[in-house]
């Protein structure tokens, strides 16, 4: 809590006041992280020996779900932040650590790639040796913070072998490119666009753990952040949705008859019904963190599950915001329609829904079999 009293200061003068116009301008966040940074947040789960706060996951949530309420765009952003970090913390030199730490330093994950569509542990690009320097190639699709970031965190094949490799890669290096800026739907303040590597020349100390081995190191650092706080987004964005969507219905008054919207037994049922579906994904999402905190045997299922339930929990509850508010909610003033449109991100984001259920669906079988 002592967190969230430290956020709600930027929330209220910065943060909420600018996400309308993040999204209506396509505007990247930099004032909020600027604040954010300033208020050592940025270094929330850096160690405190490198001169972070040396938090963990249920810190994170806390932050990335306020923040979400309002500014999606701005959650976005840090979720792919801490993903990052929680890779880089392990591995990288001290330097790059207290750089983070101290909130002089952002960085990203570009992991999705255009050749791997909703498959993010397959990357099609590739990663060469020669000598202490390894070349990458690479076309990445969507990574947040494109051009942004002062690093990103690189997925390629292995430089020898089967699997794939991480890399913490400098975003100034020559060879990287971004081939064309995001203009669609949603989330449109978080610079997501493609990135491009032509022979870029990492060198090799900037690996994240061992070559090859980039699928048991996510497993380990990046598996409990990336779902939670992707599914904490969502949670948060609904809670904004409803918000505003209960005080228009309470506070919109016919003057002929002097009753509310709220007066409308079906209004009131949907609102019941769209908060009931929040509950459902917060407690879903509470629990998965409990069970990372634990080391539970259902870890991995509750982190699949949690991701995917709230996913499609927002595009149900936002849909219900539009429709108790009629009109009103198409009008950009109420701010329902942007979370509208942002909350349609997270199920199309690797592993979309549909991968998801598929591989909770398999393991159903397999534990049959």
């Amino acid at each position: 809590m002592e967190v969230l009293k430290q956020l709600e200061p930027l929330m209220r003068d910065i943060i909420a006041p600018q996400a309308a116009q993040i999204d209506e301008q396509a505007r990247y966040p930099r004032a909020a992280l600027d604040a954010l940074a300033a208020a050592g947040l940025l270094g929330l789960i850096s160690a405190s020996e490198v001169g972070g706060l040396g938090k963990g996951l249920a810190e994170a949530v806390q932050v990335v779900e306020r923040i979400a309420q309002d500014c999606p765009c701005t959650a976005m952003v840090l979720t792919m932040h801490y993903c990052g970090v929680a890779l880089i913390e392990p591995f990288a030199d001290d330097p790059v650590r207290r750089e983070i730490a101290a909130g002089r330093h952002l960085t990203t994950l570009a992991v999705s790639e255009a050749g791997s569509r909703s498959h993010i542990w397959a990357p099609t690009g590739t990663a060469t040796a020669a000598e202490d320097v390894i070349h990458l190639n690479a076309l990445k699709s969507m990574i947040t913070s494109a051009g942004e970031a002062d690093s990103y965190v690189w997925i390629s094949r292995a430089t020898q072998g089967e699997g794939n490799t991480l890399w913490l890669v400098d975003s100034r290096l020559p060879g990287l490119s971004i081939p064309g800026r995001f203009n669609g739907m949603g989330l449109r303040g978080n610079a997501s666009s493609p990135i491009e590597a032509r022979n870029v020349g990492v060198p090799r100390a900037r690996m994240l753990g061992a070559d090859g081995e980039g699928e048991a190191v996510k497993g380990r650092y990046l598996m409990p952040f990336f779902p939670t706080l992707i599914a904490t987004t969502s949670i948060g964005l609904m809670q904004g949705a409803l918000r505003r969507a209960v005080a228009h219905v309470a506070g919109t008054r016919f003057a002929e008859s002097g009753s509310s919207l709220a007066d409308l037994p079906t209004i009131r049922a949907y609102l019941a019904r769209a908060q009931l579906r929040l509950e459902q994904a917060r407690l879903l999402r509470d629990d998965t963190v409990a069970a990372v905190q634990a080391a539970r045997s259902d870890a991995r299922t509750r982190l699949l599950q949690s991701k995917a339930a709230a996913a499609e929990a927002a595009l149900e509850v936002t849909d219900i915001a539009m429709r108790v508010c009629g009109g009103a909610a198409f009008r950009k003033e109420l701010g329902i329609e942007r979370l509208f449109r942002d909350a349609r991100a997270a199920s199309v984001m690797a592993p979309t829904t549909d991968v998801i259920y598929d591989m909770l669906g398999k393991g159903m079988c397999d534990a049959a079999a």
